[in-house]
């Protein structure tokens, strides 16, 4: 009889198959992170070519605003004739 009611209740390793409410969130986290990197490079053969031609868009864009304050949106060519 013993035999049959070691199957029918848990026992103590059963009931740690379950990891911890903050393991699970941590794992979750990972999981999730991992998916919206994957996604992120669907599609993309080289991610870090992207990432270096964002960067130079991003350099670019930020010399011409300041090249804009500085001649206050008066553009730097000048016609010379001669």
């Amino acid at each position: 009889m013993g035999i049959f009611l070691s199957c029918c209740g848990q026992s103590a390793e059963e009931t740690n198959l379950m990891p911890s409410q903050e393991e699970r969130r941590q794992q979750q986290l990972e999981a999730a992170e991992k998916r919206r990197q994957e996604n992120e490079s669907r599609g993309i053969k080289n991610v870090e070519s992207v990432r270096r031609q964002q960067q130079r868009a991003e350099d670019l864009e930020r010399r011409e605003e300041e090249a804009a304050r500085q001649g206050q949106g008066q553009a730097n060519l000048r016609w010379q004739t001669s």
